[in-house]
């Protein structure tokens, strides 16, 4: 993610209600490509960014291809019927031991539910957010 992007995302933390260092990390947990590597249907964000780029991804039942999406609770996302990168989507599945609890995931249909936003408790990313408020609070 670039600079640009990623100041877009403060700013629109910063808006919301609540404490924006956590709305921040709730907004960037939130992204389509990284639900995909905490549902265990990708590899790495890399992959997942490809697969979505690719078309292959439906989320409630409508083609996605931007991998900054930002998922709400009671989304809906399967692969398409169709889709070329069943296999590899499968091969991925098999790396994942435990699916975060705001997300619920079915590997044998390659579906999955996102039931809520996540808590900062369930964010396991090591980032002091408070730095990244007051350096662009600035």
């Amino acid at each position: 993610m670039l600079e640009k992007q990623f100041r877009a995302y403060y700013e629109h933390a910063s808006r919301m209600d609540g404490v924006t260092g956590e709305n921040l990390l709730r907004l960037l947990e939130s992204r389509f490509d990284n639900v995909l590597v905490r549902l265990g249907f990708a590899a790495s964000r890399r992959q997942a960014r490809q697969l979505i780029n690719h078309g292959h991804w439906l989320i409630n039942g409508r083609r996605v291809d931007i991998p900054s999406y930002q998922v709400r609770p009671e989304d809906i996302i399967s692969i398409k019927a169709d889709s070329s990168a069943t296999d590899t989507v499968r091969r991925a599945t098999e790396l994942v031991s435990t699916v975060p609890a705001w997300l619920q995931a079915d590997h044998d249909a390659l579906t999955a539910k996102v039931l809520r936003y996540p808590e900062r408790s369930e964010i396991s990313a090591p980032v002091q957010e408070q730095l990244i408020v007051e350096l662009y609070s600035k």
